[in-house]
């Protein structure tokens, strides 16, 4: 074991991952798959360099402001489509997906969540969920504080597509938050003209800066944008097998500037 290790630290940066059972490997988990466009890597490419681990303050929690709308305030799920339960005020994945009643273009959310701290987490099982603007457009919500795993999978990351800047998440137990501020794609005679975008703050530090989605967020396989694109759609949460929780989920529309 000790010679195992010691032989694993010299590999550069970057070439270390955990699969889906959470072994540490050099080896690519999906070989086959395409390149990013405008990028140097495949889609969930373990031989990608892992963001930078920064500290962060921990979960930034902020009270909905007088013209959110509240999507969970720790009472029930009535702004939802789905059959998640809610425990002591607090959200957990259950079965299914949990998609808004409302859709939404142009938006700002607020969401916190925790990966329980006795759940086993290795790779993508045990700790994983998501966040999907439009009900097309992941962020990924996980473990990161010492779960490895592809970098476009980790928390903060559009997932198959671009990874967090840096990882800033803090231990399993705690909660953790995520602040979007998301721009829908343009369309002109049913084309998408011009790319949706995503800025995302992970416990209060950014980790997507206006990032132009490349189109609806998948997996092992490359994406584009599909003509008649909606105006608005769903704010869903992903169930992953896995009992995630939430708190505190709220949205915000951003329209035009108003003078009054």
């Amino acid at each position: 074991m000790k010679t195992k290790i010691a032989l694993l630290a010299l590999l550069p940066a970057g070439l270390l991952f955990a699969d889906h059972h959470g072994e540490q490997t050099t080896k690519k988990l999906y070989p086959n798959a395409p390149l990013i466009p405008g990028s140097e890597y495949t889609v969930h490419d373990t031989t990608r360099p892992q963001p930078r681990k920064v500290e962060s303050g921990g979960c930034v929690s902020v009270k909905a402001p007088s013209d959110a709308k509240v999507l969970f305030d720790g009472t029930n799920t009535e702004a939802w489509k789905g059959n998640w339960r809610v425990e002591d005020g607090i959200l957990i994945a259950s079965r299914g997906t949990l998609s808004t009643k409302e859709e939404f273009g142009d938006c700002q959310v607020h969401i916190e969540y925790r990966v329980p701290a006795d759940r086993e987490v290795m790779g993508q099982k045990g700790g994983n969920s998501g966040i999907f603007l439009m009900g097309r457009y992941e962020i990924q919500i996980g473990e990161s504080h010492t779960n490895v795993t592809y970098p476009d999978g980790q928390a903060g990351a559009v997932y198959g597509q671009t990874p967090p800047l840096v990882n800033p998440a803090t231990p399993q137990g705690e909660w953790q938050s995520y602040d979007i501020i998301f721009k829908a794609p343009v369309s002109e005679d049913g084309k998408v003209v011009k790319p949706a975008e995503i800025t995302v703050l992970f416990n209060g530090v950014v980790v997507q800066a206006s990032y132009k989605i490349q189109g609806p967020t998948k997996h092992q396989t490359t994406t584009s944008y599909p003509e008649n694109h909606p105006a608005k759609g769903p704010i869903n949460l992903q169930w992953h097998n896995d009992p995630i929780e939430f708190r505190n989920i709220w949205v915000r529309d951003l329209g035009e500037y108003d003078q009054q």
